[in-house]
């Protein structure tokens, strides 16, 4: 079962200097949904398509040309979990298009899969911790089918050894008390007895892709400003400039406050490192979505 787990925890992704290519993983957990919820892994080129399409748009890296989920359809046999209906060539939508086709686990794969009930979330696991902040983990497992409280079960235990950075246990205090305790995009400073309450410590770059617990890589973020940042909402223009997305919309009041972040400068006090450039680019080339605003 380990060697199960670990062939599917350790796929082969493009990845150079911090870039995310999620594009394996999440076929992987969408499989793993379909297993959990269905009891098979076969899907057919047509649901991922749409689904997976979907996911790649939701939580993969903005890139110009579309989501492309063919590639890992396709790709995804060189790492000796996944099989075709038919044989196709790598990356091209044509052939998947000309007649039905569906892909799944090889067989090893899905009776390790189905004979441990537990194997799915602990897969499930190892995937969303290595490639997702914890701040969008749940929302990724919710729309890939798989119930977020029984992936984070404390019963399961990691799937995947310790990664070989070790995070500062000192930087999110170090963080919050940089920015005064309170949100740099709002504001907000709710303390809960003598603790801050809902205000986070935030990457820019994220450190599951380099970004290191250093005070020019953070900032002090409610608990709202945090997610919608990881999702690609919200962005820095320059190190004093936030910007929000787009691709973002709402329709009440509270919903359209977002909008009013778009241009705002932030406010440090003196003496503040402001987020580096290069971890300002690395968020804006693979995290934020679409285009920002209209000024």
């Amino acid at each position: 079962m380990s060697d199960v787990i670990e062939r599917l925890t350790s796929l082969r992704q493009h990845q150079e200097d911090g870039r995310r290519s999620p594009h394996k993983p999440l076929l992987v957990l969408l499989v793993l949904g379909h297993l959990v919820n269905t009891g098979t892994s076969q899907m057919s080129w047509e649901e991922v398509d749409g689904r997976l399409g979907f996911l790649l748009q939701e939580f993969g890296p903005p890139r110009k040309g579309g989501p492309k989920p063919e590639y890992p359809f396709t790709r995804l046999r060189s790492d000796m979990v996944w099989e075709l209906s038919r044989d196709v060539p790598d990356d091209r939508v044509g052939p998947l298009n000309e007649e039905p086709i569906t892909g799944r686990f090889v067989p090893e794969v899905e009776s390790l899969l189905t004979s441990d009930p537990s194997a799915p979330y602990r897969v499930a696991r190892g995937i969303v911790e290595q490639q997702f902040p914890m701040t969008i983990a749940s929302d990724v497992l919710i729309a890939t089918g798989l119930d977020p409280e029984l992936v984070f079960s404390e019963g399961l235990g990691a799937a995947v050894s310790a990664p070989e950075r070790r995070r500062s246990s000192s930087w999110p205090q170090e963080i919050l008390q940089a920015w005064d305790r309170s949100c740099a995009f709002c504001g907000f400073d709710g303390h809960l007895g003598g603790a801050s309450v809902a205000v986070e410590a935030a990457h820019v770059r994220w450190f599951k892709f380099g970004g290191p617990d250093e005070l020019d890589n953070g900032l002090a973020l409610c608990s709202l400003h945090h997610k919608l940042l990881d999702r690609g909402v919200l962005g820095l223009r320059d190190p004093e400039t936030v910007m929000v997305s787009e691709a973002f919309s709402a329709r009440t009041d509270e919903g359209r406050r977002i909008y009013d972040l778009h241009g705002k400068r932030l406010s440090p006090r003196p003496g503040t490192a402001l987020p580096a450039e290069g971890n300002i680019r690395w968020h804006l080339e693979e995290v934020f979505k679409a285009e920002a605003l209209s000024a």
